[in-house]
């Protein structure tokens, strides 16, 4: 028998996260030996890690520590959170985001890591591409000349560009990624950090049928959004593809945000008014994908209609917030498992 091909040795940090907690799941799923590095566990499940690590990567000997015999690092590890976090924590959230990513990039490098990808995030576009009547899909060349979101936009466009000086300079093979807002269950839905649909479904599964929602904006801002199950095996696809530019993960399937409202609200059974708070921030006015680059690189895109992703993370998240009785009827129908 032909010997069996040695497992590559990979390292995800920011395992402890959402993204991060699925990538470590289907990369073992995939017979990978993974180290997952976080400041925290996963909050809904254990990690399926060969080894976790707990180390903040703002420190560069937590991430030397983690390098240690590595091959493959999958750089996940932010301060992040939604809109209502990232529009009111510049400073901090620039400050911590800069140390990981320089600490991380520059270990990788001097422990001869042989693949690392970055994930960015569609923050970086500029917003007078995405504050216009005649919306069109972000293009991965649209992200220059730049004007990204304040903070957290500025940060990712720096490190995109730090991660490229880096295999420029020191040869570090690189991928980078540009994530379009990624939901799904085990995602967090409250506290601050959440995204608009885990916002919503909590807001959904709490109320009286017949009662109100608040959505923040007035419902008419636009967005895509991408099912984590097609973000984590796109990340796999861009690791073992040999492009080395940023491109897109996310779908192209374009909705305002009282259209998500709407599709959760018909998946729970509920009829629920809304209550437009305009005083909340809103973010740009609307974002979408361009996945031609994304098709011609990996013969691949994203598949998850929007519905039934929602779908999932409304059944997973009215499961968790049932246990403490904070869910109002009906109760959702059971789901085939995935």
């Amino acid at each position: 028998m032909p010997p069996t091909e040695p497992k590559r040795k990979t390292l995800v940090t920011g395992a402890g996260g959402f993204i991060g907690h699925h990538l470590v799941k289907l990369l073992k799923a995939r017979r990978q030996w993974v180290r997952a590095v976080d400041v925290k566990k996963p909050g809904f499940e254990t990690s399926l890690a060969d080894e976790f690590l707990l180390g903040d990567m703002r420190s560069r000997q937590a991430c030397e520590r983690a390098m240690t015999g590595i091959q493959d690092v999958y750089a996940l590890a932010a301060d992040m959170g939604g809109i209502g976090y990232i529009s009111t924590n510049h400073a901090s959230l620039t400050k911590n985001n800069v140390l990981i990513n320089a600490n991380t990039l520059d270990a990788s490098q001097r422990a001869g890591v042989e693949r690392y990808l970055y994930t960015s995030s569609a923050c970086v576009y500029p917003s007078f591409r995405q504050d216009v009547e005649d919306l069109k899909p972000l293009k991965e060349s649209d992200a220059i000349p730049a004007d990204p979101e304040r903070g957290y936009g500025w940060e990712k466009l720096f490190a995109e560009q730090l991660t490229t000086y880096y295999n420029e300079d020191y040869g570090l093979d690189v991928r980078i990624v540009r994530l379009h807002n990624i939901y799904g269950p085990l995602t967090t839905y409250e506290g601050g950090r959440e995204k608009a649909p885990a916002a919503i479904c909590r807001k959904v599964a709490e109320a009286e049928d017949g009662s109100q929602i608040e959505v923040w904006g007035d419902g008419r801002q636009t967005r895509s959004f991408c099912y984590i199950g097609d973000c984590v095996e796109g990340l796999l696809r861009v690791m073992d593809s040999e492009y080395r530019h940023p491109v897109n993960i996310g779908t192209e399937e374009l909705v305002t945000i009282d259209e998500l409202v709407d599709i959760v609200c018909d998946i729970a059974g509920k009829r629920l008014e809304k209550i437009h708070d305009l005083s909340k921030p809103q973010g740009v006015r609307g974002r979408n994908s361009d996945n031609t680059l994304l098709r011609r690189t990996l013969q691949w895109a994203p598949t998850t209609p929007l519905r039934s992703g929602l779908l999932q993370t409304y059944h997973w998240l009215w499961t968790e917030l049932a246990r403490t009785g904070r869910t109002k009827p009906p109760r959702p129908i059971q789901l085939a498992p995935e």
